[in-house]
């Protein structure tokens, strides 16, 4: 059993150990067996040797948090002891206060490891591929890049597309206009849209051209300069639509195409975006960013969920 006493820098603990020391109660949770008291800025830790160690290592990565500006929420305090179990090059503290994207109705931060690594990607590379399942933050952190490029004059406009498999893609046999066609299966990026520009500019931005939300089958036989293209649900094109939309790219545009291959709706799960990850691996100028259950951001039932469909699936 060991034990260690030590002074934090003076600021403000509200900050660090949230509403009733929820986040030091969450570090005891997650490493079970330590046991962390406070009198002020004055710190003990009780419990094995290397919990103990991690336990101060969190803290110190939490304070430096604190000092950027930001308040830890109990997932920050979860995903900074992962990421010093994993042994991370980079301090927990530059990975999830690094990684900001200012949008105009909020600012969105990479809140996991595997996140600042896809957030990274799309900077780096012209296409970029968010695999991973549900909750990772794929479509969502695409989006907030394609709202923060649209607002830094990176491109000129903001394309969002999606296959709507349910209707086999043949949506003019579908009733209503096409609007009333379409809005069903492409609600999700509208909801994404509106939380990062508020649901009046998003309208005008629509109406205005700058952003387009369309299916998949009406990006055949164009080409898009300046634009930042998203592909939502990949896994649910067929081969031949991922190439052809990869295709579509133009001068000064980025990509991003987001899909989770263990949610394949397609007869026979030939899916193009599996195709797409062993063709496409070794292309200069492409990246494929794998997320994990680890990388989600919902409920920690989720999570655990996941894990076990994962788990089912190696039997």
């Amino acid at each position: 059993m060991a034990s260690s006493k030590f002074q934090l820098p003076e600021i403000a603990l509200i900050d660090l150990l949230g509403q009733e020391d929820k986040n030091l109660r969450r570090i005891e949770s997650d490493l079970q067996g330590l046991k962390v008291q406070n009198r002020g800025h004055e710190f003990t830790l009780t419990g094995e040797d290397q919990l103990v160690q991690v336990g101060q290592a969190a803290l110190t990565e939490l304070v430096e948090m604190v000092r950027q500006g930001l308040s830890p929420s109990e997932h920050s305090v979860s995903e900074t002891i992962k990421i010093i179990l994993e042994g991370k090059s980079e301090p927990a503290s530059k990975i999830l206060a690094a990684t900001t994207i200012r949008a105009p109705a909020k600012t969105i931060r990479a809140k996991t490891s595997g996140q600042k690594t896809y957030l990274d990607s799309i900077d780096e590379n012209t296409i970029t591929f968010g695999i991973g399942p549900a909750g990772t933050g794929k479509t969502y952190l695409a989006v907030a890049k394609a709202v923060e490029g649209l607002y830094n004059k990176e491109v000129s406009r903001i394309i969002l597309t999606r296959p709507a498999v349910e209707a086999g893609e043949k949506l003019g046999f579908l009733p209503g206009t096409l609007s009333e066609k379409i809005d069903p299966y492409l609600r999700p990026l509208f909801d994404s849209l509106q939380e990062m520009l508020e649901p009046e500019v998003t309208a005008k931005m629509m109406d205005a051209g700058v952003i387009e939300v369309a299916p998949l089958a009406y990006m055949r036989g164009r080409t898009l300069n300046d634009s930042f293209i998203i592909l939502d649900e990949a896994q649910n094109t067929t081969g031949e639509q991922m190439k052809m939309f990869l295709t579509r790219l133009g001068f000064n545009s980025k990509m991003v195409i987001t899909g989770d291959v263990t949610q394949i709706d397609l007869p026979g799960g030939n899916s193009g975006l599996r195709i797409a990850q062993n063709v496409l691996a070794d292309v200069e100028g492409l990246h494929i960013s794998h997320l994990s259950s680890r990388d989600v951001v919902r409920h920690e039932l989720v999570t655990r969920i996941i894990d076990a469909y994962d788990l089912a699936a190696t039997k």
